[in-house]
């Protein structure tokens, strides 16, 4: 059964600019947000962290946009960019989930664009992944989204001129 995240920030820059950052190369943004390298293969890699409860989680994830969808802009209503985007962990892909998300960006004002994150993911390893996931795993997969979130917003806001 697929878990369903949302989450939501805003970058306080026009949604034209965030628009073209996010279009253009998203998967840079992402991984520059996300500040991290993976050292071994010496590429660049997101990396999703999360602190719940003292424990502390991060993994290395490879994230690819794939598809980008924009809305045509009519008289009564705003423009909208939808960004389909899919992560998986670098590293035994199989003990954790992958996550198939919608990113999408709209205008809220002339200077503020929203960010809206909705995604689902298997718990993987079936009835165990679920048990795990129903005890933990949902909540850390919240956080991460979440996390990744403010991360996204934040670059955007200190890069974007």
């Amino acid at each position: 059964m697929a878990k369903e995240i949302r989450s939501f920030d805003y970058v306080n820059h026009p949604y034209d600019t965030v628009r073209a950052a996010l279009t253009r190369d998203a998967t840079t943004v992402f991984r520059s947000a996300t500040q991290a390298a993976a050292s071994r293969t010496q590429a660049l890699a997101a990396a999703l962290h999360v602190d719940i409860a003292g424990l502390k989680v991060v993994k290395d994830v490879d994230i690819s946009v794939k598809d980008i969808e924009e809305d045509s802009i009519g008289a009564s209503s705003s423009p909208r960019t939808r960004l389909t985007i899919e992560w998986a962990a670098t590293k035994s892909p199989g003990l954790f989930p992958l996550m198939k998300a919608q990113l999408a960006i709209y205008p809220l004002t002339a200077t503020e664009t929203q960010l809206d994150f909705s995604g689902s993911y298997e718990p993987p390893m079936g009835w165990l992944g679920s048990a795990v996931d129903a005890v933990a795993g949902h909540k850390i997969a919240e956080a991460s989204v979440h996390r990744f979130m403010n991360q996204v917003a934040e670059y955007l806001r200190s890069t974007l001129g």
